[in-house]
């Protein structure tokens, strides 16, 4: 499946560096765990790839190497 690149919703300068020290003490496993379509915390994203939820661990993931443009995702379809 093709998928569009994700984008930061916001400027990547707005996210919390709490949060970011919390996440980057997780390991990239339970990381990539974390974000899968079956769980809690999936990461969404609208059709363009604009991220809704995952923010921070994406960043993460993206500083330690990931290419994070291939993880599965739940889709955000605007409901009209």
């Amino acid at each position: 499946m093709n998928q569009p690149p994700l984008k930061f919703l916001h400027t990547e300068s707005l996210l919390i560096e709490l949060k970011l020290v919390y996440f980057r003490r997780i390991s990239t496993e339970d990381l990539l765990e974390s974000l899968n379509p079956e769980q809690e915390g999936a990461l969404k994203t609208k059709p363009d790839g604009t991220m809704m939820d995952g923010h921070h661990r994406i960043k993460v993931l993206i500083e330690r190497g990931i290419d994070v443009d291939k993880l599965p995702r739940e889709i955000w379809e605007r409901v009209k």
